[in-house]
């Protein structure tokens, strides 16, 4: 089952599953109790394209507070409870638009079936959360260790208490920190359920490891048709992981809008500091996210215009000045301390 016929669920303002475009979600590293700071971060993350938010919910303070962060923000808000089943529903109660709970962990039958009839009350939806690292005992002795096929069945058991509960505004999320065991288990789970699925590869490390099996496992994920909200889980301030979650997208053809930015590899015909200038353009461009163009930044004039060709404009440099391209035409030479300027004067005229 791919994304095009998964169920359409509403999260707040917004719609996944159905074909509906996938959704880039985050998780905030404040302390939700800090109504302010969380704020802050949530209105950050919205700027930097962030459509979906998630927060911790350890306590009693942190979840009456939902209530006043809902006030400051525009995007659909998540509440993420673990083991007290009384958090999730006052944490409904506060306006939380989606929980995450793990229905294993938040208690007895009838402590599960209060949260349901609460979400049902509300008409939010429940996202059932199983990771591989918090698999059942039974499945790992039945599978012989922590397997793709236990994880897909921890998940449907899962999906099955609540269904039988009579609730079936669900979203599931298998993950894993193993890229291809959690690719497996999206492959598998896929053909089980049409159910929306929210992907990301669990615990996958700092900002340079992390972003790597992130894109490795979601561009593998995503590409098979599947998932339709993904998280890029770094350990890291979470901007970076709404960057990344977007490039993975717009990589993929899934995402339209915004400049993307390419840049050649340096070599010996560099002729200016290549790299500082890349990553400024790649900053300054952000403030662009309503055009729909590719911007080249090349290290010398030799190459430049014919690798840039591709590029609706791009900068190439030289020595003391750089070239101005369009469509691989050469528009004019800029002093090299003013192509930063150039290429942003340009982008504003469009």
């Amino acid at each position: 089952m791919n994304r095009e016929h998964t169920r359409v669920i509403r999260i707040g303002g917004r719609l996944i599953g159905g074909g509906n475009p996938v959704l880039i979600q985050s998780m905030c590293n404040t302390k939700t109790q800090d109504v302010e700071g969380t704020v802050k971060q949530i209105q950050s993350l919205t700027k930097a394209g962030c459509d979906i938010i998630r927060v911790a919910v350890p306590d009693m303070e942190a979840a009456k507070a939902i209530s006043e962060i809902k006030k400051e923000i525009t995007i659909p808000l998540v509440a993420d409870i673990h083991f007290d089943y009384r958090l999730a529903i006052a944490a409904i109660e506060s306006g939380a638009d989606k929980i995450r709970i793990n229905p294993g962990n938040i208690g007895s039958a009838d402590r599960v079936k209060a949260v349901v009839e609460k979400a049902k009350e509300f008409n939010i939806p429940i996202r059932v959360g199983v990771n591989s690292g918090s698999l059942e005992k039974n499945l790992i002795e039945k599978y012989g260790g922590v397997t793709a096929e236990g994880i897909v069945e921890s998940a449907l058991d899962k999906v099955r208490v609540i269904e039988e509960l009579g609730y079936e505004n669900l979203v599931i999320s298998i993950k894993s920190s193993d890229v291809l065991m959690c690719v497996k288990a999206h492959e598998l789970i896929a053909k089980r359920t049409d159910y929306p699925l929210h992907v990301g590869i669990t615990e996958s490390g700092t900002i340079s490891s992390g972003t790597v099996k992130s894109s490795v496992g979601l561009g593998i994920i995503l590409y098979e048709g599947i998932g339709d909200t993904i998280r890029v889980s770094l350990t890291g301030d979470p901007i970076e992981e709404v960057k990344t979650a977007r490039l993975v997208l717009k990589s993929l053809g899934l995402r339209k809008g915004g400049v993307e930015v390419v840049s050649c590899p340096t070599c010996g015909r560099t002729r200016i500091d290549l790299i500082s200038l890349a990553n400024q353009v790649e900053e300054m461009v952000a403030r662009f996210d309503h055009l729909d163009v590719k911007v080249a930044v090349m290290g010398c004039v030799v190459n430049g215009p014919g690798e840039a060709k591709e590029a609706d404009i791009g900068i190439a440099g030289g020595i003391g000045e750089g070239l101005l391209i369009k469509k691989g035409e050469v528009v004019r030479r800029v002093p090299e301390d003013q192509l930063l300027q150039a290429l942003q004067e340009e982008l504003m005229s469009m």
